[in-house]
């Protein structure tokens, strides 16, 4: 099988055939003496739990019973991508997400993909993901995914050379983007030096931007520039609430839970000391079953009851949409270059994953005969779980496997096990190629879908593990774009930095997950 490198045209290197966008770095590197790193990487744990930047892991329990809160390990050694393709992802990413915003909106509208029978109307109809509610509401601006997180791995075509596939896409509340600011914090803590003699494009404005998407999504009845956006959390002990307090403070709005929510007369407000203050904007990190327990599930107390009343007025707009989901169910995931060829009349600039819908019988039969070859998954599993990794797994897990495919053919898809791109990394002994993937995080109003330059990069630092989540071990890297302006990221970003690390202090008990 072949392999690829970020930074080494060779494997295994030696110092030899670095790629032309790594060399200024790798010069850097090996002036480095490995104490000093080590050091340095000490010191990067040092303050990540000072200042309470983990994750909880729910099915690793502390002496209470929660989930136990881990820290993320942090890579010193960054992912660098060129600005050439940067640009070309950046324009694939672009596309997609546009094509799954009209794919959503179709969907619970016209349905016009499912009479041309591009999409199968069974796999819609039949999806645990639609959400019937939706059914004819109209969104400000036709936007449903406001933020996405597109997840992309890097792997060898047949000539050996590196190319990008999306693996899946995230809709609903994808998470990370704190961990990407972060890291970019501590690599300007730890190494100022490097962002004086590398153009590395900013990410520090990326919560301004999130802002500015969100405002843009208020209700016709608010102005976007004044409209009041809260981020709903479902509380300290959800493993991602480092990010959602990080994110309400770093663009200076309320963090809520469901009980500080309540609705009069199909209006949402937020109880504050002054009195019902109305909001008109709600980032959303609270999965559709506990948003409403008048509409989802009953029993819910993180949401707020009449939210969807609300919703369905249009005096409030929920980021992402509620129902979102049904775009990035892993069933429909192949069908994504279909949807961009039928709304834009496109080619797609960036190549799923070639994919068996186990659903198919012709498609389900090859996956039974190849299962010690291929990666299967879930339909609806997260994290890294629900998974089978077919060379890395034990007959018996095979066997399993073969017969809960036989059981539900429709909850799993399957795909080669490719070879993901490798990037140096430090490990005990050392450093050491470790597997990557990418997940930039893309923005989407009606005037316009951007994104920074970069995103979080997750790194599966157990030796030959293609496994990157941090629930199964992964760890994150910095993700360098370098720009073409020419100007040093040290004085591009300074204004980021006036939030320091340390001035997260308040946050000590946080935790956070991705």
């Amino acid at each position: 099988m072949h392999k690829f490198d970020e930074m080494y045209a060779m494997l295994p290197f030696d110092g030899s055939d670095v790629r032309a966008h790594y060399k200024a770095y790798a010069q850097w590197l090996a002036r480095q003496a490995h104490a000093t790193m080590q050091a340095r990487q000490v010191e990067a744990e040092m303050v990540f739990r000072r200042v309470g930047i983990t994750f909880a892991v729910y099915g690793d329990k502390d002496e209470s019973g929660a989930g136990a809160e881990r820290l993320i390990p942090f890579d010193l050694i960054p992912r660098i991508i060129p600005a050439h393709e940067w640009g070309r992802m950046q324009q694939g990413l672009v596309q997609r997400v546009t094509a799954l915003n009209r794919f959503i909106g179709d969907v619970y509208n016209g349905q016009d993909i499912l009479k041309a029978g591009i999409v199968p109307r069974d796999l819609i109809d039949g999806n645990a993901q639609f959400r019937p509610q939706m059914v004819g509401l109209q969104v400000p601006g036709n936007i449903y995914a406001h933020i996405a997180g597109i997840d992309i791995v890097r792997a060898p075509n047949a000539l050996g050379e590196g190319e990008y596939y999306v693996l899946e896409d995230n809709l609903r509340v994808p998470s990370g983007v704190s961990y990407m600011l972060e890291n970019r914090k501590m690599m300007m803590r730890l190494f100022p030096d490097l962002f004086t003699t590398h153009a590395v494009e900013p990410v520090a404005h990326y919560p301004d931007m999130l802002l500015d998407t969100l405002r843009a999504s208020a209700p016709a009845s608010a102005a976007s520039a004044t409209a009041t956006v809260v981020v709903l959390t479902p509380g300290m002990y959800n493993s991602a609430y480092f990010e959602h307090a990080f994110l309400a403070q770093q663009m200076g709005i309320e963090l809520v839970e469901g009980q500080d929510l309540v609705v009069r007369d199909k209006v949402v407000y937020m109880r504050t000391t002054g009195g019902l203050q109305r909001v008109d904007v709600i980032y959303r990190r609270v999965d559709d079953d506990f948003l409403d327990p008048d509409v989802f599930r009953s029993s819910s107390t993180l949401g707020c009851a009449g939210l969807m009343d609300a919703y369905r007025a249009g005096n409030v707009t929920i980021c992402n949409a509620v129902g979102t989901g049904i775009a990035d169910d892993k069933s429909v995931y192949p069908y994504v270059p279909d949807m961009i060829r039928f709304y834009l009349g496109e080619e797609p600039i960036l190549s799923n994953v070639p994919t068996w819908v186990c659903r198919k019988p012709d498609d389900l039969q090859y996956v039974l005969a190849h299962l010690n070859e291929l990666v299967v998954k879930e339909v609806h599993g997260a994290g890294g779980y629900g998974m089978l990794i077919g060379p890395a797994a034990s007959k018996a897990e095979i066997e399993d496997f073969r017969r809960a495919l036989l059981a539900n053919p429709a909850g799993y898809i399957a795909q080669p096990t490719l070879s993901l791109s490798s990037c140096p990394t430090m490990v005990d002994a050392g450093i050491a190629p470790r597997h990557i993937d990418l997940r930039p995080f893309v923005l989407s109003s009606a005037q316009e879908v951007r994104m920074v330059a970069g995103g979080l990069t997750r790194v599966a630092l157990k030796d030959g593990s293609l496994v990157v989540n941090s629930s199964q071990g992964g760890g994150t890297k910095d993700t360098w774009v370098l720009g073409e302006s020419g100007l040093p990221a040290m004085q591009q970003s300074m204004g980021g930095m006036s939030q320091s690390m340390d001035s997260m202090g308040m946050q000590q008990s946080l935790v956070g997950g991705v």
